[in-house]
């Protein structure tokens, strides 16, 4: 009887069904384990909008000591910051996610300064910061302020025909500035005419396209800043004379940096790659792909940038000081000494050739124990400006030149991108067709289709 049981149809298939059932547990169990301990995720949009930056990732995963992310709101409401804290806890194992409702802990609301729900306390050691979103901008600016904790402070030159910082205008430079306030950085203006010095808090100085000579004492400033251990970034245009908008050789500044390694050639390159003309730009922009190996641009790999009319750079090391190439211009580049005339021969035969170097970074040796300057040459100023720092990777080598000047090399990455904006915009016309098709249209041919297939068949 028993074995007659066991041999039936019945206990076969329920045998199976028996084993199939527990298999299928056992791996969604298995699953689940494994997914709860290995959290990862595949963000498919086309700007990463769901993922953590490389800047930030860089940030976390280089964290000597433990850092803890007090997120105090309602209970209910703890999902609304969970999603991005969670991004950062899984970086790294020293970065801890403590939720907190203020009403059912006020002690630890008030000591922390809380007053408003959907707020986030970052500490790292002793530190404490309050993030000014719950975004991943307000997040890792907090992680930046516990870990620099000094004031770095950007200055720009200003007297003599500079990009302004302020200025919203396309020649302005208001978007610069706004970056540099996400990195932490203040900015200020300096006028080096009216006292002959660079300020003591200025981490980084910017001289940003003069179109004006500098005088020998503004000169005279800048070299005793850096050769002192300062840091500062030059961006010079060529000295075109063409129309009402001339710009000054400036010699006596581009002789300073001649005597750093750095001279600034009379020149203007024009780029005829066919890449740039893909996108949009003219001869006059010189089109970047490829870079050389130094911390400012060892991130952009793949990343392009535009200057436009830029000037080459010659380099060579110095007795103090030592110079590195960031980048050229592209094979298809040219340098032209005409800088009187809009229009340029391409066949003179005293252009030179590309590629030519564009932009260059050097270290000063004050002979002073740790002590060091530090300088970046960018043969361009324009590619800062609002017109143009928003093209492809131009704010990030901006804001990685200031980096590496600051030594503030962890910072250097590439930041996240914008969200992008990609509402459909119809007319009044367009939207009335679009509705007639999906409400009658659409449903008309199903209804059709459907009646043409029973007309068949009957």
């Amino acid at each position: 009887m028993a074995t007659r049981w066991l041999k039936a149809r019945q206990t076969k298939y329920a045998a199976y069904a028996f084993v199939y059932i527990v298999v299928v547990i056992a791996a969604v169990v298995v699953l689940n384990i494994l997914a709860n301990r290995y959290d990862k995720s595949l963000d498919t949009t086309s700007n990463k909008r769901y993922s953590l930056s490389d800047q930030t990732r860089k940030i976390i995963q280089g964290l000597k000591q433990n850092a803890t992310i007090t997120y105090f709101n309602q209970s209910t409401r703890f999902r609304e910051g969970k999603d991005l804290l969670d991004e950062y806890s899984n970086l790294s194992p020293r970065v801890h996610v403590e939720y907190v409702d203020p009403d059912k802990n006020p002690q630890l609301a008030r000591e922390d300064g809380i007053r408003d729900f959907g707020t986030a306390v970052v500490q790292i050691g002793d530190k404490k910061d309050t993030a000014k979103s719950i975004t991943e901008e307000g997040i890792t600016g907090s992680f930046i302020r516990d870990l620099k904790g000094n004031t770095r402070t950007v200055c720009f030159v200003t007297g003599s025909g500079e990009h302004q910082m302020d200025d919203t205008d396309r020649d302005g430079l208001s978007q610069f500035k706004d970056l540099l306030a996400k990195d932490e950085y203040q900015a200020k203006t300096v006028n080096l005419l009216q006292a002959a010095k660079v300020p003591d808090d200025c981490t980084t100085l910017v001289v940003a396209g003069p179109t004006r000579d500098y005088l020998q004492p503004e000169v005279d400033a800048i070299k005793k800043y850096v050769e002192d251990g300062g840091r500062a970034f030059f961006l010079l245009d060529p000295p075109l004379q063409m129309g009402r908008s001339t710009i000054a050789s400036n010699d006596a500044l581009t002789n300073l940096l001649e005597s750093w390694g750095v001279t600034p050639d009379k020149d203007l390159v024009l780029d005829f790659n066919p890449i740039g003309q893909l996108a949009g730009l003219g001869p006059q922009v010189a089109l970047v792909t490829q870079y050389a190996s130094q911390p400012i641009v060892d991130g952009m790999k793949g990343t392009a940038v535009g200057l436009p009319l830029a000037r080459s750079l010659e380099i060579k090391d110095t007795e103090k000081a030592s110079v590195q190439k960031l980048f050229d211009s592209s094979d298809s580049s040219l340098a032209t000494n005409d800088l009187n005339s809009a229009s340029i021969n391409i066949r003179d035969p005293k252009n030179k050739k590309g590629p030519l170097t564009l932009a260059a970074s050097g270290s000063y040796d004050t002979g002073k124990p740790s002590v060091q300057g530090r300088f970046v040459v960018v043969g361009s100023s324009s590619w800062i400006a609002n017109r143009f720092i928003g093209f492809n990777g131009n704010s990030d080598l901006a804001l990685n030149a200031v980096n590496w000047l600051s030594s503030d090399e962890d910072l250097i990455s590439i930041r996240p991108k914008p969200q992008d904006d990609r509402r459909i915009t119809m007319t009044r016309a367009q939207l009335n067709r679009v509705r007639l098709i999906s409400q009658f249209g659409l449903p008309l041919i199903v209804v059709i289709a459907g009646v043409a297939i029973w007309w068949r068949r009957r």
